[in-house]
């Protein structure tokens, strides 16, 4: 019985841990996202999303006004958000460094950033569901203790 409750307690705070992790890196994706912003705000914005050209990478990392390794880590958080796959449409202009035109979004990249989205919102409504019935499962288990309690202290 005593090892059950070790065991628990461990995979409990194994899932912490992953989490710690995983906001950890969103906070530095965060920041070489705002660091992009602010260098170059005519092609980042977090308002204004716009599709980028191709290979823009290439020319972030020839400008040389950003670390690569944060180059990389903006652009993976900005291309892979929501607002990003919203802009993704047929036809829409990509925009290079200097925001100017510099290229169209083909239909299978519309395409995909639909499918993007649809997984994310689905992600998303999973998340909630299982949240939602972690709270309910955990809800129960305390009435279940507290009637456990008072059953004892009744007899007791």
């Amino acid at each position: 019985m005593i090892q059950e409750v070790t065991n628990t307690e461990n995979t409990e705070s194994e899932k912490k841990v992953p989490s710690k992790n995983k906001a950890k890196n969103r906070a530095g994706n965060q920041a070489a996202l705002a660091m992009l912003i602010d260098i170059y705000p005519l092609a980042f914005s977090r308002t204004n999303i716009r599709p980028l050209k191709i290979g823009i990478q290439d020319d972030l990392v020839a400008d040389e006004k950003v670390a690569k390794n944060k180059i990389k880590r903006a652009l993976a958080s900005y291309v892979r958000s929501p607002n990003y796959f919203r802009a993704m449409k047929l036809d829409s202009d990509r925009i290079n460094l200097a925001g100017e035109t510099s290229g169209k979004v083909t239909e299978s990249e519309a395409e995909y950033a639909k499918t993007q989205l649809k997984e994310f919102h689905q992600r998303r409504r999973d998340n909630q569901r299982r949240q939602e019935k972690e709270k309910k499962d955990q809800e129960s288990q305390q009435r279940m203790s507290s009637k456990l309690e008072m059953l004892l202290t009744k007899k007791g």
